[in-house]
């Protein structure tokens, strides 16, 4: 746990790279919202499509939801929320913090196997969702109807004892939400984050942003993503309104921007790769717009100086409760060509630079960023894991006890801004979601047709990082189909973590070690790639031509056709974006995302493309 020190500490170590923010401020998390639904009873606390619930109705639907669910959970338990952005989620969230229990975002589509998996290792007291969606525990269970605006269907489920086999388990005493990140044993990770932790970083960020009575937060960033927790709370902690974002926004640049402008935005957060197509886009100079927070990845570059908000590039795990570091740009400037640094610490933050060894290195040496302060997570729900990650911190650093290892590859600059490298490890992110490809391979190796699999990241055409994965047929299987088992390993994995492409190899190459020789996989998959023509594109017509090599360097697939569907050949809501933002560059034609997605096949939507042209004949 975190200690006080007994002295002050410097802002950073003269000649290690050792940082502290500024000394942190506590702040209260469920008791904000309570103490403004008494003070502004009337103002908008959220907003949702034609739906506006003023701060005295949603303290009266959270106090509803929470005698729905008082008889059977008690302070310390785990209830998972497989819900999408809606009153029904803002509501149950607040409910759940008021019975002292532990909220486990999850969102509307985990997966039915993987939320089973997540069901069984966790057991969490309760799951509120719709009940088809449900794993049998809860499915089968005793169910209580939940009374929220726009959620029909939805219930809290307990599970049946006699199927559940043990009772729940109770989070870590102090927590205030449990969040899932990726595993390399096949199975996510739970972090269990305290309310003291959380309160910390909502009070830097109100004073960051100047977040207030008046102003509009989106909630857009994915309910199983932590930052979530950061525009839910720091909204209704500061007296403003929180605004639902539509579905459609969340994958086109342009109705983003046009989104803000119509709902009054004056604070938002997005994920790096949605940020990014925003960025390089022109920047509408009416946006309310003035704050935008941005994380997940790596940000590749700066703000141009006709953004009129002010930019924050903030980096933090979810050991770390969302924002540990931040580098703001402010608008109208010059912050050069280059991918912007990831910043100092926020206040209550303590960063280091460490060798293999735990050792602080000097300033301007690359090494491993190791968190402590005020936003560690209280651990993993797994003790061994903690012990493993979370490490006694360095005799040379007062402020903390310990530090969690985030497997960052860092630099501190003299100035003690932090510069991102990179991971030390496999771990990777996709659309701005960590990744193990461990647990990809773990997911496939489930379906008897597999007998070993790997995973590997490589570059995508578009930006970021995409999985390709290669599967070993078990010799009992019979002839498989890579495109089935991709099917089949989607219910255990986020749609992040679903790769991008499935081959089928007959032996893996190893290394000097007897090791699966991941490089020499990519290698022979891109000497594949650059051999002869590319089917499919013998009778197409320019447009289809165009549709497909876009949608052939999105994915990664070099052997996409005109009959392929966008979404079952792998695609994200991030490649749809940017699928969008390519098209109206190259045919001057701008769909919405919607438009994209009703389309059965790429033939289809090069068919729309040209019915779209001016002076097209319908």
């Amino acid at each position: 746990m975190t200690t006080t020190p007994a002295r002050p500490v410097p802002a950073h170590l003269p000649g290690l790279s050792v940082s502290h923010g500024r000394p942190h401020r506590d702040g209260a998390v469920l008791d904000l919202f309570t103490s403004w639904a008494r003070r502004t009873p009337h103002a908008p606390a959220l907003i949702d499509g034609d739906l506006t619930l003023r701060y005295a109705e949603l303290d009266r639907l959270a106090d509803e939801v929470a005698g729905q669910l008082a008889e059977q959970v008690r302070p310390g338990d785990l209830v998972g929320l497989c819900l999408d952005h809606s009153a029904a989620l803002v509501a149950a969230t607040l409910a759940v913090a008021r019975l002292g229990a532990v909220h486990l975002p999850l969102g509307p589509r985990p997966g039915e196997r993987r939320l089973r998996a997540v069901a069984e290792q966790l057991r969490p007291a309760c799951l509120i969702g719709d009940p088809a969606l449900l794993p049998p525990a809860h499915r089968d269970g005793r169910h209580r109807p939940l009374a929220a605006p726009g959620a029909p269907g939805v219930v809290a489920a307990f599970a049946d004892p006699g199927a559940a086999g043990e009772p729940a388990a109770a989070a870590p005493r102090g927590a205030q939400y449990t969040v899932l990140t990726s595993g390399s044993t096949g199975l996510p990770k739970a972090v269990a984050v305290g309310q003291t932790a959380l309160g910390a970083l909502l009070a830097w960020y109100r004073e960051l942003t100047g977040l207030g009575p008046g102003d509009r937060h989106s909630l857009l960033i994915g309910v199983a993503f932590d930052p979530h927790l950061m525009e839910l709370w720091a909204a209704l902690g500061s007296g403003a309104a929180l605004v639902v974002a539509p579905e459609a926004v969340r994958w086109d640049p342009a109705a983003l921007t046009d989104w803000w402008r119509t709902a009054g935005i004056t604070v938002g957060v997005l994920p790096t790769p949605l940020a990014e197509p925003v960025l390089d886009r022109p920047w509408p100079g009416d946006l309310p717009l003035r704050h935008l927070m941005i994380g997940g990845d790596r940000l590749r570059r700066a703000p141009g100086p006709d953004v009129t908000a002010t930019v924050h590039n903030a980096y933090g795990p979810a050991e770390a409760t969302v924002v540990t570091t931040v580098h703001t740009m402010a608008p109208g400037a010059a912050h050069g060509a280059g991918a912007p640094p990831i910043g100092r610490p926020i206040p209550g933050a303590i960063v280091l630079v460490t060798d293999a060894h735990g050792r602080p290195l000097p300033h301007g040496e690359a090494g491993e960023l190791r968190i402590g302060g005020q936003g560690l997570a209280i651990g993993y729900l797994d003790a061994g894991l903690t012990a493993e990650r979370f490490v006694s911190a360095p005799d040379e650093v007062d402020g903390t006890d310990r530090v969690y290892r985030t497997g960052d590859r860092v630099l501190m600059r003299p100035d003690g801004v932090l510069e991102f490298l990179g991971r030390l490890d496999d771990q990777v992110k996709v659309s701005g979601v960590r990744i193990e490809p461990a647990e990809v391979e773990a997911a496939l190796e489930r379906d008897p047709r597999v007998r070993r699999a790997a995973v590997v990241a490589r570059p995508a055409p578009a930006g970021g990082a995409q999985l390709l994965a290669f599967a070993q047929p078990a010799a009992e299987a019979g002839p498989v189909d890579g495109a089935l088992l991709l099917d089949a390993v989607r219910p255990w994995l986020p749609e992040q973590a679903v790769p991008s492409a499935l081959r089928l190899v007959d032996t893996f190459p190893l290394d000097a070690n007897g090791k699966i020789d991941r490089a020499a996989l990519v290698k022979a998959e891109e000497e594949v790639a650059q051999q002869g023509g590319r089917p499919g594109t013998e009778e197409a017509t320019p447009t289809e031509r165009t549709v497909l090599r876009l949608c052939r360097e999105l994915l990664g697939a070099t052997g996409l056709t005109l009959d392929d569907n966008l979404l079952d050949a792998g695609g994200t809501s991030v490649t749809a974006a940017r699928l969008l933002a390519a098209l109206e560059e190259e045919c001057g034609i701008r769909l919405r995302a919607p438009q994209l997605l009703r389309q059965p096949d790429l033939r289809a939507l090069a068919r729309l493309l040209d019915e779209r042209r001016p002076g097209a004949t319908g």
